[in-house]
């Protein structure tokens, strides 16, 4: 039972801890909030009306389980588009609409706010936060947003740019818009606030940077902080917040504080009203590469379940998933709750399947360790230790230890990342949206920070993939997804559906006997719940990773999904980024209905052009350089080994490559800033754009040539914002 950490230590009793949070708070903290009395209240929010989908996860359980079947197992191949709406942005759809009273309300990459009438479509009222192009380099993995969360008359949503702004449910009013972020240059918000007794909760991200993780709870009415917890200690010589970060920083050795530490709660984050805890994910240690702070150790609470307690933000106790995290597994995947029975006593649980390939089951009111098994292949451990459900680390998994790199598995995207899952209730089952992919660990030689991108420590530019067909297929080949149903009683998986690609879509369960699922290749398709035998499915013309909705007016269900392929699977991975065959990016928001006819527009005409670089004229010595600061700066946005995905430039592409002072004006000079692209002048001189460029022109060339010698094109030429 791991949340005996704190107890073993004799340091502090959850009494103390709330104590000394609330002092080094706001004075608000414990303080009662002043409830909603009309609109969306805290009792409404608490029942979870059959119609409406009035949070993030529908209930506070978060499990994503709709009561309606009206559209059911029987009937879902009558299913039909009631309406449709496209999108004024091309980057990853990542929201899960809300619907209260006849209004349809969701959020948009840009962290944009769109409210339509639920029955027709009709656009109600728009609002645009205005964020900076610019901000996309202080943010990992796309311009993305995962919804907004409603309380009394406002909706609430978080900026990629780091504000917590308050809008009127019917106007679009600007009610209030603060920042609530320690500084902008390393922290965004991609996640979805919750309400939880009349406070807005959220976090932030930002560990591929400098960050410290925490989560606040905010004023609803004003957007004040009333209380914070932080997820990692800060410098030792300043003193810690509370009991909580003291003892943690016996978890930890190094200068680790010198980039943040990480930990940051982006995502998951759910309130159970029979406890009053208040539970969220954490995310990884940074660096990933733990050398060059020297970090040793578990280096808590990055990679763990934390729970608080919901008035305070006073800690309760802790579950590390991944001790000494230094593969980027993250635990900020939804949090689930549930009663079942197990072992022949009836349990009040915790079930979540995060990044490192494990599905757990927790006690919610202690944090204690029930059970877990991998439910995909595995190589980072060699087992979890039955009882206390700590992982044994493979040795060879720490590969900053090493002179080669490890292929993990799972890899940095996650057996399961930020991709709801859902539990239903009547059939007992968690369906988890699971990615089956590895990666190339490699400690980056001498790594500095830097002022600007990444801080993870990692070598991009050695473990790139190679021009080499059978390399290249072989990796195609092991790169692929299952939509997995898991029973978490049982502790294994009661049926699977094999998937093309990673990175599909959230799940949706239903009492009609279905389960909805967007996935890479474009298709929106719905199960039945309990055998996992496709029924329908819908082209929507582009890859969907948003997780679906359902809701009733008038006695008629409709079913809508966000649609938009993007988010770190696409912008970082080159060529596997499109393994789904849906990379293209076209933005909307699809609703169905029984009996309807609609139909989507015919796709526009792909932009997509043959690959015709300029010839090489650098140095073998000089495309190294420029591989290594493409790696470093690049990729993460361009795409490994410089092939892009559906949403960003493909430079193998760009005119700019062409010229040494047209490279120049856009790396150094900052001249396409404003859609994004940034001076990196801070990092990089005249000399090292010139190796870039270099670089870009060898690995087009390679391309090139491989495309004539395999007869296909690599990667799909996108080349445009």
């Amino acid at each position: 039972m791991r949340k005996g950490f704190m107890a073993s230590l004799g340091l502090v009793s959850a009494a103390a801890v709330a104590l000394t949070i609330a002092a080094c708070g706001k004075g608000e903290a414990g303080t009662p909030a002043k409830m909603a009395v009309a609109g969306v209240t805290d009792a409404l929010l608490a029942t979870a009306p059959e119609g409406e989908w009035l949070s993030y996860g529908r209930d506070q359980g978060e499990q994503r389980f709709s009561p309606l079947e009206q559209i059911n197992a029987q009937n879902v191949g009558q299913l039909g588009l009631a309406w449709s709406v496209d999108f004024d942005t091309a980057r990853g759809q990542e929201a899960t609409p809300l619907m209260h009273d006849g209004v349809l309300y969701t959020t948009t990459a840009w962290s944009m706010v769109k409210a339509y009438d639920a029955r027709t479509g009709k656009v109600l009222w728009e609002y645009d936060p205005k964020v900076p192009r610019e901000t996309l380099v202080d943010a990992c993995c796309d311009a993305v947003n995962r919804g907004a969360a409603l309380y009394g008359d406002k909706i609430y949503v978080g900026t990629l740019d780091g504000r917590l702004i308050a809008l009127d449910q019917k106007t679009g009013r600007v009610v209030f818009d603060k920042v609530v972020v320690p500084q902008r240059q390393t922290y965004s918000i991609t996640g979805a606030p919750r309400v939880v007794k009349g406070r807005i909760v959220i976090g932030a991200g930002g560990g591929e940077f400098k960050a410290r993780g925490y989560i606040a709870a905010y004023d609803p009415n004003t957007g004040a902080e009333v209380w914070k917890f932080h997820t990692v200690p800060g410098d030792p010589k300043k003193g810690f917040e509370n009991k909580a970060m003291e003892a943690a920083a016996q978890t930890w050795t190094g200068d680790w504080w010198t980039l943040g530490g990480g930990g940051t709660v982006w995502d998951g984050i759910t309130y159970d009203p029979k406890t009053n805890l208040l539970l969220f994910g954490t995310g990884n240690a940074e660096p990933w590469n733990p050398a060059p702070t020297g970090r040793n150790g578990d280096a808590l609470y990055t990679s763990s379940i934390v729970a608080v307690n919901a008035d305070t933000g006073a800690y309760a106790w802790h579950f590390q998933e991944t001790p000494e995290d230094r593969w980027d597994f993250d635990s900020d995947a939804q949090i689930t709750l549930a009663d079942l029975t197990i072992g022949g006593r009836q349990r009040h649980v915790v079930l979540h399947a995060p990044k490192n390939g494990h599905a757990y089951v927790l006690d919610a009111a202690t944090g204690q360790f029930i059970q877990a098994a991998p439910f995909v292949p595995v190589n980072w451990t060699t087992g979890i230790d039955p009882k206390t459900g700590r992982p044994a680390i493979n040795p060879e998994a720490r590969y900053e230890k090493g002179d080669k790199p490890f292929i993990g598995m799972p890899g940095a995207g996650g057996a399961h990342s930020w991709q709801p899952q859902s539990f239903s209730p009547r059939t007992g089952l968690l369906y988890i949206p699971a990615n089956v992919a590895g990666f190339p660990y490699a400690a980056a030689k001498d790594w500095k920070s830097s002022a600007i991108g990444f801080q993870t420590g990692i070598d991009g530019y050695s473990t790139a993939m190679p021009p080499i067909p059978e390399v290249q297929a072989g990796a195609m080949a092991g790169t692929t997804g299952a939509l997995i149903a898991w029973d978490p009683v049982a502790n294994k998986a009661a049926w699977k559906v094999d998937q093309v690609s990673p990175w599909n879509g959230g799940i949706l369960s239903t009492a009609g006997n279905l389960v909805f699922q967007g996935n890479a290749q474009g298709q929106f398709v719905a199960y039945s719940a309990d055998k996992g035998q496709k029924l329908w499915s819908f082209e929507a013309q582009s890859g969907i990773i948003a997780a679906p909705m359902t809701y009733s007016i008038g006695g008629e269900q409709y079913v809508a999904v966000m649609v938009g392929w993007g988010g770190v699977w696409d912008v970082a991975t080159g060529i596997l980024a499109h393994k789904g065959g849906a990379s293209r990016n076209i933005s909307r928001l699809l609703v169905f209905k029984l009996g309807a006819k609609g139909q989507l527009p015919a796709p526009p005409p792909s932009n997509a052009g043959p690959l015709d670089p300029p010839p090489l004229t650098g140095t073998p010595q000089q495309v190294a350089h420029g591989g290594a600061l493409y790696g470093r700066y690049c990729n993460v946005c361009h795409g490994d080994a410089a092939v892009a995905g559906g949403v960003n430039p493909d430079l193998r592409h760009s005119g700019a490559i062409g010229s040494a002072e047209g490279l120049k004006m856009i790396v150094l000079d900052g001249a396409l800033h404003e859609a994004g692209m940034v001076s990196f002048k801070s990092v990089l001189t005249a000399d090292d754009a010139e190796a870039i460029r270099q670089y870009l022109i060898s690995r087009a060339n390679e391309d090139k040539a491989l495309e004539a010698k395999m007869g296909k094109r690599i990667g799909k030429g996108v080349s445009r914002n």
